[in-house]
């Protein structure tokens, strides 16, 4: 199984399908408007079976970057089937008050190749609801927001990291090269302890990744740069 990393919270699982998750566009400019240096380039020209969208945010929702006919589950909640089979998606929020500040996020559980994944979108809340975990249930791979501002920041994060306990974790939406406006992995990789695997490129084959049995270990991809 291939992950690919495109920055923020976009990702492409590639193994039996395709699964692509909160793509975006082309923002540099938009941002740079803003005072913010944003410089991953748009998700495009990517072939998938399956596409989620975990709200509807224009760094989290550019689904024309999908080629071909793919499915599209966008920012609901439910028991969903799609290509891959079931899709668990959870309601939660993208802030610390409900949602009245950004509003919803949904967080997407599924099962691919015997592997289970789950991706938290920009999830703000400051913990994760009781029915929430049963929801989410056992976890192979977790894809955590970690960079504060508009998401949990690395503390929640990894409290969050611990109570779900994957055994291997993808951070995402944190400053890097690519994007100035959040805070670093450092917070977080302090408050969860666990070994962590730099990796010098934005994919990686789980299958070739090395933990020992019963350890967590923590996948910093590099990001993409246009």
């Amino acid at each position: 199984m291939i992950v690919r990393w495109f920055g923020q919270s976009a990702f492409l699982l590639t193994g039996s399908q395709r699964v692509l998750i909160d793509p975006f566009g082309a923002l540099g400019e938009r941002l740079a408007e803003r005072g913010i240096a944003f410089r991953h380039p748009p998700v495009e020209g990517v072939s998938a079976d399956l596409v989620l969208v975990t709200h509807e945010h224009s760094d989290h929702n550019a689904v024309d970057g999908a080629e071909g006919s793919p499915v599209v589950i966008r920012s609901t909640a439910g028991t969903l089937d799609s290509p891959i089979g079931e899709i668990v998606a959870i309601a939660s929020e993208h802030d610390d008050r409900a949602g009245t500040q950004r509003g919803p996020n949904t967080i997407f559980c599924f099962t691919l190749d015997g592997f289970r994944y789950c991706h938290l979108g920009d999830f703000g809340q400051a913990a994760l609801r009781a029915e929430q975990r049963d929801a989410i249930g056992d976890v192979d791979l977790l894809f955590v927001p970690i960079g504060g501002g508009p998401t949990i920041g690395g503390a929640e994060a990894a409290a969050v990291v611990r109570e779900l306990g994957p055994r291997i974790v993808v951070p995402m939406h944190y400053r890097n090269e690519g994007a100035d406006f959040l805070e670093p992995p450092d917070a977080f990789l302090e408050a969860l302890g666990a070994g962590v695997e730099r990796i010098d490129s934005s994919e990686v084959d789980l299958d070739e990744v090395s933990a020992e049995a019963g350890a967590q270990v923590v996948l910093l991809l590099s990001p993409p740069l246009a």
